[in-house]
């Protein structure tokens, strides 16, 4: 297991907040925790351990007033840590290679790939082609209905009709580098990891996975360990310390592999 920093953007900020309760409309999320700091600063502070696979997440859609400064903080964030982190949110085709050339290892990729409730090959394909397999991640973050988990999109609003399961992650993993896979109902609550996705995923073997979502203390992450078979990487936001949390930054650092 591997810890895997995060660097969240909310008009213009940095952030902490409940996955489940943001809304574009408005521009709306409950907080957890707001930064004084830029996103540059957690780039080099990152940077500083030398942990690399963290990802910065853009949490605004393009329509928004509030897109530019988001973007304007991420690209801030690329350019102070050159091939440490990568870069998710609003990205296609035609905007991949900007972010790879601010200096994000990878893209991550999400609503561009699932559209109108399925995957969309056509622009899975396009991207595939434009970047390449080893600097594409997708986002495979999902949420539970009808005792299924379902890939959501659109900053986690809309349910696709794309279960998450050992299918759907062989089919997907010939595509891309790397897989992140947000637990959406818990995500940003610090109530505890979705037991069932974690043993789903940690029975699956492939491409590196990266979990987010529910991680509030260190037995979470012990658990964590065991139900997915120390095959994933983790990522810990609202609970941690540098964003106002009880779980000590160094003290996770010390439980990885």
């Amino acid at each position: 297991m591997k810890f895997r920093p995060c660097i969240d953007i909310h008009n213009g900020k940095v952030k902490q907040i409940v996955g489940s309760s943001l809304a574009d409309k408005g521009n709306q999320a409950q907080e957890n925790f707001v930064s004084e700091q830029d996103a540059a600063y957690y780039a080099r502070f990152y940077q500083k351990d030398g942990i690399k696979g963290g990802h910065i997440i853009l949490l605004n859609p393009v329509n928004s007033e509030f897109y530019e400064k988001t973007k304007e903080q991420a690209v801030k964030a690329l350019n102070a840590y050159p091939g440490g982190l990568q870069v998710g949110g609003g990205i296609t085709d035609e905007n991949a290679l900007f972010y790879l050339d601010q200096g994000a290892s990878h893209v991550i990729v999400t609503s561009f790939v699932f559209k109108d409730g399925r995957i969309n090959y056509e622009n899975l394909q396009k991207i595939f082609r434009k970047i390449g397999k080893d600097r594409l991640v997708l986002d495979l973050s999902c949420r539970f209905r009808d005792g299924d988990y379902y890939i959501v999109t659109d900053r986690w609003q809309k349910f696709t009709d794309v279960k998450l399961n050992p299918e759907t992650l062989d089919q997907l993993s010939k595509y891309c580098d790397e897989f992140l896979i947000h637990a959406v109902d818990v995500e940003g609550k610090s109530s505890g990891i979705e037991k069932e996705l974690v043993k789903m995923l940690g029975s699956w073997e492939g491409i590196p996975i990266t979990y987010a979502g529910g991680v509030g203390s260190f037995e979470d992450l012990e658990l964590l360990k065991i139900l997915g078979k120390n095959r994933l990487d983790v990522t810990i936001g609202s609970a941690l310390d540098l964003f106002g949390g009880w779980m000590r930054y160094t003290e996770v650092l010390g439980k990885m592999d």
